[in-house]
């Protein structure tokens, strides 16, 4: 049987882990509720977006050996822009698919034509800007740069993001995927760029947690009267 001055330990070992612990243990609460109470497809702006994108088909496309290129081709994806062809090769050179000249970049006006394609027709531009670098924290990190930002006007504040170099619709982001992005860096404790689930942080808090749940585990054992009970009956026995 535990004396009462190892138990007087643990109680104190459980309660100062609990005050370290709670708002951590807390914000796991919160985010976890809030993943599984949210749409995922509306945490991802599906409902901004059109179900179907309509894929025009085109034909009489020039040949790759007609392209002056330097490197082999290692990929090729074609890509509509403002109802045109193109070949983005080697995820780096943008090549009209009729007329085999280079493009270098791709307009305002293109990219808000690429957008119009993906987006709900009701939603009214409010503004259009580039983004050249954003930090590890932004909502469009991780993604091609330069980038043009769309803003709608809508009380969510939703935006969409189209890579200036090959005119590519990359993402929606809004107030609710915000949220999430938040939570989610609360909940995976990694406050650098929010998408590293194996911060040493987060194996520190998870252990001590475990040591914190032991703890009061033992706690109700060697406190509970009906364990103390149990001992002495065998006692007797």
């Amino acid at each position: 049987m535990v004396n009462r001055h190892s138990a007087q330990k643990i109680r104190k070992v459980h309660r100062y882990l609990g005050i370290f612990l709670g708002i951590q243990f807390l914000m796991w609460t919160i985010s976890g509720m809030y993943f599984s109470w949210t749409d995922i497809d509306e945490i991802h702006g599906d409902h901004f977006k059109k179900e179907k994108v309509n894929q025009t088909g085109f034909s009489n496309l020039l040949g790759t050996q007609s392209l002056q290129l330097q490197d082999p081709i290692e990929s090729l994806e074609l890509l509509e822009i403002a109802g045109k062809p193109y070949y983005w090769i080697n995820k780096s050179k943008l090549y009209d698919a009729k007329t085999g000249e280079l493009k270098t970049k791709v307009t305002q006006q293109e990219a808000l034509q690429v957008a119009e394609r993906y987006m709900l027709p009701e939603l009214q531009v409010a503004g259009i800007q580039i983004v050249n670098t954003v930090g590890d924290q932004h909502e469009y990190r991780g993604r091609l740069l330069p980038a043009y930002e769309i803003t709608y006007d809508t009380p969510q504040n939703l935006k969409a993001y189209v890579a200036v170099k090959n005119g590519a619709f990359q993402t929606v982001r809004h107030r609710n995927w915000r949220w999430f992005d938040f939570l989610w860096m609360t909940h995976t404790m990694d406050y650098q760029t929010r998408d590293d689930f194996n911060t040493t942080l987060l194996r520190a808090f998870s252990l001590l947690g475990l040591i914190t749940v032991l703890s009061g585990f033992l706690l109700w054992f060697v406190s509970s009267p009906t364990v103390r009970r149990l001992k002495k009956t065998k006692k007797v026995i």
